[in-house]
């Protein structure tokens, strides 16, 4: 049975406690590490500079020189150390949207198939039925001897129906809770019997009720025009006599309620001047099993669905309406955007930090932007196509882009860098040809860093930095 607490397995979710605290305490050893390793390098530059407080002249050469990398090590430590907080956060907040995202969408598939659930309606065809005494041998012992006695056993035989005239009118309606759809079924059929056998006349027609119903009413079976008793509950099998040559017409009538899908089983039977009308009174039905009706009429809300067999037919699966539901498409391509996400947001950074002058607070503000759009797009793609969510989002992101850069040139490049470090990345993973796109934005990426460096068309400004 469906859960709607499950989510995709080993994904950690920032709404669970216990997730938080496990994370934290193995990131915690990590940090404290690097702390550690930091300072003891400034100490260590420190001893040095001490030793050498005598030699002015080496102290300046070399502490000098270590003191400058040492600054320089600060300064890339710094950026990266918020790289890695923004990504380790990201990460962890895309992941929680991606489970989000998967809730979302097993529930929205368990409501559409929930809508359809529910046992079907069997119709399952009505036989005649005739007993007759077959001769049979057997052996038996007498007195210590073997003895081979012929007897006779009666041995029931089935007459095929001469004709089937089968209407069946559908409606469908929803139960009480409005979750499941239910079925109620006007059925109407007229059978044909004719004896075509020389020695027998005594018959029975067994009609059973249909498979699954919840609800059964009005069920009458009459045998030219006049009704026909069971004498037991539950027992739908009843006598009749006809001679050879003969023919006679059984009628059955009934309205039932059950799931929604409604079925006329054959069981195999060779049937003959065979018509199956079924009229379903609402929107979205479709003919089941395969089995493709001789005629289809479509008007506004209802769907008639004829089958037609003028000679005889033996069909395998069973004749059939069900309603069909819309497919649900393009499930699990946002919790893969989101879970890849982190990496596009590695990608851009990267691009802007090869690009143009990047500060701490200009990082930091980039990545609250990507993944502020990113969740603005989880919770509009619940409402509207992702690709129009995306689009729209591009058009801010490019805007506050803009500020990334000091001057006119900066932020021009900036904008170069959002196009194919982020938009065209998730766009890519939003479209069929995610492939294609990927590759053309990487493309882009690389023709880029090659102007700006390699050939110097992009030039910018001393004021630019």
């Amino acid at each position: 049975m469906y859960s709607a607490n499950q989510g995709i397995p080993g994904l950690p979710d920032l709404t669970h406690p216990t997730e938080l605290i496990q994370i934290g305490s193995q990131l915690l050893p990590a940090f404290l590490f690097l702390v550690f390793l930091i300072i003891a390098l400034g100490v260590a530059i420190a001893l040095i500079s001490f030793a050498l407080r005598a030699h002015p002249l080496d102290q300046k050469m070399v502490v000098g020189e270590w003191t400058i990398h040492y600054s320089k090590l600060l300064w890339g430590l710094q950026h990266l150390t918020l790289v890695l907080i923004l990504l380790v956060a990201g990460f962890f907040l895309c992941s929680t949207l991606s489970n989000r995202y998967h809730h979302w969408e097993q529930a929205k598939v368990a409501q559409v198939a929930q809508s359809v659930a529910g046992d079907k309606l069997e119709q399952i065809v009505p036989q005649v039925r005739y007993v007759i005494q077959e001769p049979f041998t057997y052996t038996t012992q007498v007195d210590g001897k073997i003895v081979k006695v012929n007897d006779k056993r009666e041995v029931n035989r089935l007459l095929s129906l001469a004709g089937s005239q089968v209407q069946v009118k559908l409606d469908q309606s929803t139960d009480v809770q409005n979750r499941s759809a239910v079925y109620r079924v006007d059925y109407s059929a007229e059978y044909k019997v004719v004896n075509r056998l020389n020695n027998i006349e005594k018959f029975f027609f067994e009609a059973q009720p249909p498979i699954g119903y919840s609800l059964l009413s009005n069920y009458k079976v009459e045998r030219d025009r006049n009704r026909l008793e069971s004498v037991e509950p539950g027992n739908y099998s009843f006598a009749f006599q006809l001679p050879p040559g003969e023919e006679t017409s059984f009628r059955i009538t009934y309205q039932a309620q059950g799931g929604p899908r409604w079925v006329y089983n054959a069981t195999g039977q060779l049937l003959s001047n065979f018509r199956l009308t079924a009229t379903a009174n609402f929107a979205g039905a479709d003919f089941a099993s395969g089995i493709i009706p001789s005629e289809t009429k479509a008007d506004g809300r209802s769907t008639q669905f004829t089958w037609i067999f003028d000679d005889n037919v033996s069909v395998k699966n069973p004749f059939g309406v069900f309603t069909n539901t819309d497919p649900i498409r393009q499930t699990g391509i946002l919790p893969r955007l989101l879970l890849l996400a982190p990496a596009l947001f590695l990608w851009w950074i990267l691009l802007l930090y090869l690009s143009i002058p990047m500060s701490l607070r200009n990082v930091a503000i980039a990545a609250s932007i990507f993944f502020a759009c990113l969740l603005t797009l989880t919770y509009l793609s619940r409402f509207m196509n992702p690709v129009f969510a995306w689009t729209m989002l591009s058009a801010i992101l490019l805007m506050l882009s803009w500020g990334l850069g000091y001057s006119r040139s900066a932020s021009l490049a900036a904008i170069i860098c959002t196009i194919t470090g982020a938009i065209l990345p998730v766009l890519a993973l939003l479209v069929p040809f995610s492939g294609l796109t990927l590759s053309i934005a990487g493309l882009l990426s690389v023709i880029w860093l090659a102007v700006r460096h390699w050939y110097g068309w992009y030039k910018l400004q001393p004021s630019d930095h």
